[in-house]
């Protein structure tokens, strides 16, 4: 299922459109590490509230930070409001590290941009975690987060 809508670039105008689709809302953030030799595309509940602090300590990485524009349009081919995990077909040399928060998968559909902010899709969990990030050649990386402040 597919709808289009005007740009969205907060988690508010998300709601509306989540609730159009009938799916998981999905906050995605394209993070690196303070070197830039690292990138990460997280997917989290949209209404959990991100601490670095609880992803490094499980992935191993030192602190974490947003990345830049200029880096989500080299690897990922996506411009800032757009960023999802279909951007991830773009990451042909496997740049971008996937980490998924473990509430994500809960769901049986998930919203996201097809690298555009002016349309949402909705798939199934299981498929786009499944035969979707088979046919682009990443894997993920289950986190958790407590979404406490």
């Amino acid at each position: 299922m597919r709808t289009d809508h005007a740009p969205v670039d907060t988690m508010e105008a998300c709601y509306e459109i989540d609730s159009i689709l009938q799916a998981v809302i999905c906050k995605n953030l394209f993070l690196c590490n303070r070197q830039k030799t690292q990138f990460y595309l997280l997917m989290m509940p949209g209404d959990k509230a991100f601490k670095t602090k609880e992803i490094t300590s499980q992935i191993g990485s030192a602190r974490l930070s947003f990345a830049s524009a200029e880096d989500m349009e080299k690897y990922l081919d996506i411009k800032p409001g757009a960023v999802s995990i279909m951007g991830l077909m773009n990451d042909t040399e496997n740049k971008v590290q996937l980490l998924v928060d473990e509430d994500v998968l809960d769901g049986e559909y998930l919203g996201c941009h097809p690298c555009v902010s002016t349309s949402s899709l909705r798939i199934r969990t299981d498929q786009l975690f499944g035969k979707y990030l088979e046919a682009v050649h990443h894997d993920m990386i289950k986190v958790r987060l407590t979404g406490e402040e």
